[in-house]
């Protein structure tokens, strides 16, 4: 792909298929920020909550498709919807290469991998919340075969809804979301089981720190096995991290995470030019896009990055 001006369209209109908290909630941001959006669920009660928040209720999708559906049905979500044959495909799945293989071996280039970081352990449409992505970072896949004029569509919706957008490929959203996200869970897991057989007496002294250090073991727990299994090599690489970390001295390590988390290194404002190897940099310096131009994109990356 080279950097040359990618021309700029009228927004296409979105539809989201599945309603439950990352599709409705997207759904509802999209209308309250004046896009044209669609949707669709199996569930009619998902179907007439997205409704009452102004959301166009149908099967005919066009423009920017975006499947918030489980994991496992990804690959049938479109089954018996009308798909106009010029529509970007993108999904909100918290892992890439499965469905990267099953959706980009389906639409080719017209597919873009995404996974915003957001959501709570909640779900279904009564877990709406139209401010949800406010804030948020919204990886978007970069592969070789996908359409940059495509990408930045769906960079669009993203930014409408309200999210920063950071480019990556899949093998390095995949890396990236087992350390921060996929082992957590299991961290989350493992840390409630050991409380649980400590016994009565540990769960009633439990407060913040084990509330907050169990929060999204809480999620579904088909949702958080079917994710791991999706991501299984790189979530057992993070893993294996993680145990290398807990070999260390206590105050080593406990000076060590503190230095991470506590860490502010400031924001550097960049323009960035149409082009993917410069797209990706950004997202691998650890920034984010937060504006689309007519021939770059505005954002920033850390402060040295």
């Amino acid at each position: 792909m080279t950097g040359l001006p990618v021309p700029t369209m009228p927004a296409p209109p979105v539809a989201v298929v599945g309603l439950g908290q990352l599709g409705g909630s997207l759904a509802a941001a999209l209308a309250a920020a004046g896009r044209e959006v669609s949707g669709w669920d199996v569930d009619p009660a998902a179907r007439d909550a997205a409704a009452a928040r102004g959301v166009r209720i149908g099967r005919e999708l066009s423009g920017v498709v975006v499947l918030a559906v489980p994991l496992p049905v990804l690959g049938t979500a479109l089954d018996g919807l009308d798909v106009a044959p010029d529509a970007t495909v993108t999904d909100v799945g918290s892992v890439k290469a499965p469905v990267q293989e099953v959706l980009g071996g389906r639409f080719g280039g017209r597919y873009v991998g995404g996974h915003p970081m957001c959501g709570t352990e909640r779900s279904g449409h009564a877990a709406t919340d139209p401010a949800l992505f406010r804030g948020a970072r919204w990886a978007l896949c970069l592969e070789p075969a996908t359409e940059l004029p495509r990408w930045l569509r769906v960079a669009e919706v993203a930014l409408a809804a309200g999210a920063e957008v950071v480019p990556a490929t899949v093998a390095e959203h995949d890396a990236a979301v087992a350390a921060v996200s996929h082992v957590p869970h299991l961290l989350a897991a493992a840390l409630a089981a050991a409380a649980g057989a400590a016994g009565p007496l540990a769960l009633a002294l439990a407060a913040g720190s084990f509330r907050d250090g169990t929060r999204v073991i809480a999620s579904d727990p088909a949702f958080v096995t079917a994710v791991l299994e999706g991501n299984a090599g790189p979530a057992e690489a993070a893993l294996e991290q993680v145990r290398a970390q807990l070999a260390r001295p206590w105050p080593e390590l406990v000076a060590a995470g503190h230095a991470v988390r506590t860490a502010d290194p400031g924001r550097r404002p960049v323009r960035v030019p149409l082009d993917r190897a410069a797209l990706l940099a950004l997202g691998r310096a650890g920034g984010a896009v937060t504006r689309r131009l007519a021939a770059f994109v505005e954002g920033w990356v850390p402060e040295g990055g």
